[in-house]
């Protein structure tokens, strides 16, 4: 009996059927930890050729079985760059995680077929669609000493996660927009939020049936931010912005009123290594009813040395944190161990 017991647990658990129930009684506190996953490091990653990882995507590259993050990466080592040269001229990084995202390595760069070898690529958000990965890049023609400079959002697409292919550049409601976040309506079609600079970096948003045609909609929020991410978890629709002390939280029922909670979150400093800072700039993804937030944080800018412009102020880590919901309100502990634990995704249209 045992025996067919423990084969029937061993099916279930094959199958991505997780049973807290073992033979002789419940299984221990510390098996119920390790389901939930591997414990992240901290930090999470760090780009190993310009230690400038910023603004992640984390997406599940169906051909590999393996979780991608796409990245904004900075030269942060170029510390004789002047003024912010130093966050110009490079490609999007790309890491691989084996292990459900608890762990990461260092995959190389984007192939991005769009412009001359000195074009900016930052910020990019990635949705998957019938057998297509959809990328909404933020591109600046070159590389500047300051933050004059226009900037587009272009649309590329991918079969691999790996080499792109140029589509458009969509018609939004400024020449300076960036940081892309796209998510899928209840009726099918598609909605992009992004910051527009030339309103006092407000959030606005565009609409697509397809993903490929984008209409401009206007202003979606009023309040100074960027880096939105939308995601729906728990029964609500939740929209996180970065507002440079930390993350602005909203949520609404459709996609168009906003609510915001009181309190940021990430605005206090953890006690981890590189997250003694606020969190920036991040994404989100739901699995398995849980939420994982990755974030940056510039681990340098803290202290008497915060207002100093060397390598440590300029270098950036990517980090990890769960999600709560807790009396109506999104929350996190930065300095509790997350267990991560990103579950496949099934290759649905």
């Amino acid at each position: 009996m045992k025996v067919v017991l423990v084969r029937a647990l061993v099916s279930l658990a094959c199958a991505g059927v997780f049973v807290f129930m073992a033979v002789g009684g419940a299984v221990s506190a510390a098996d119920r930890a390790s389901s939930r996953g591997k414990v992240a490091p901290k930090p999470l990653f760090r780009d190993p050729v310009h230690d400038g990882a910023a603004d992640p995507v984390v997406v599940w590259n169906r051909r590999e079985r393996k979780w991608f993050m796409l990245y904004t990466n900075r030269r942060a080592k170029a510390t004789d760059a002047p003024g912010v040269e130093w966050v110009h001229g490079t490609r999007i990084g790309v890491a691989e995680s084996a292990d459900g995202g608890a762990t990461w390595k260092y995959r190389g760069t984007a192939e991005i077929d769009y412009g001359p070898a000195d074009y900016t690529h930052w910020a990019p958000d990635v949705v998957y669609h019938a057998g297509t990965y959809h990328m909404y890049l933020t591109v600046v023609p070159g590389v500047f000493k300051d933050w004059n400079a226009t900037r587009d959002i272009v649309h590329l697409t991918s079969t691999d996660l790996l080499k792109w292919k140029y589509e458009s550049t969509l018609k939004l409601a400024s020449d300076k927009v960036i940081d892309a976040s796209v998510a899928r309506l209840p009726d099918g079609s598609w909605r992009m939020w992004y910051n527009n600079e030339r309103d006092k970096k407000s959030i606005y948003y565009a609409d697509s049936p397809d993903l490929y045609r984008w209409q401009e909609r206007g202003k979606a929020l009023g309040e100074r931010g960027e880096g939105p991410k939308v995601f729906r978890w728990k029964n609500r629709h939740w929209m996180i912005i970065d507002i440079w002390r930390g993350l602005a939280v909203y949520s609404s029922d459709d996609f168009l009123k906003w609510t915001r909670q009181p309190n940021q979150i990430l605005e206090a400093p953890g006690r981890g290594a590189d997250d003694q800072v606020i969190g920036g700039h991040p994404d989100v993804v739901v699995s398995g009813g849980r939420a994982f937030l990755f974030y940056f944080t510039h681990p340098g800018r803290r202290g008497a040395a915060a207002k100093e412009d060397g390598y440590e102020q300029r270098r950036s880590s990517i980090q990890v944190v769960e999600l709560e919901l807790r009396d109506g309100a999104v929350v996190c502990d930065r300095d509790q161990p997350t267990r991560v634990r990103l579950l496949p995704v099934a290759d649905r249209r």
